[in-house]
């Protein structure tokens, strides 16, 4: 019988390889460690929408638990709701919205000021080690 050539090998060695990921977004993602002081996103009409609904939800449904039953009864009635009734909702994520411009311009103007001295601090305490010799 003639053996049969597969190449479930190779498949198996892509995949178990450590630098698979590389050149995708998560790669990218990965390398850039996040700012813990940098401005959250402000969110969408919707979830705006949706924090009010799920306090309505809880209220009218107290024994429900299922996450995913708010969310498809807050979809179908944000679909059902016409645009003057999401208009608060929309001028709220607008005012969110520019809040958030003005935080992170702020949070990057922050970010080009650095510090005050233009030394590191390598070199800050390379002199203060100076000063000492020649007081002795």
């Amino acid at each position: 019988m003639p053996k049969v050539k597969s190449n479930v090998k190779a498949a198996d060695n892509r995949l178990s390889r450590k630098d698979v990921g590389i050149g995708t977004k998560q790669a990218k993602k990965k390398a850039a460690p996040k700012d813990p002081n940098k401005p959250k996103r402000p969110p969408s009409a919707f979830f705006v929408f949706m924090s009010d609904f799920r306090e309505e939800y809880k209220k009218e449904n107290p024994n429900n638990k299922s996450v995913a039953v708010v969310g498809k009864a807050g979809g179908a009635r944000w679909k059902s709701m016409s645009d003057a009734e999401k208009a608060p909702y929309h001028a709220k994520a607008q005012k969110n919205k520019l809040a958030y411009e003005d935080d992170i311009r702020a949070y990057h103007k922050g970010l080009s000021e650095g510090g005050d001295s233009d030394k590191s601090k390598s070199e800050v305490n390379d002199d203060d080690e100076d000063e000492e010799e020649e007081d002795e």
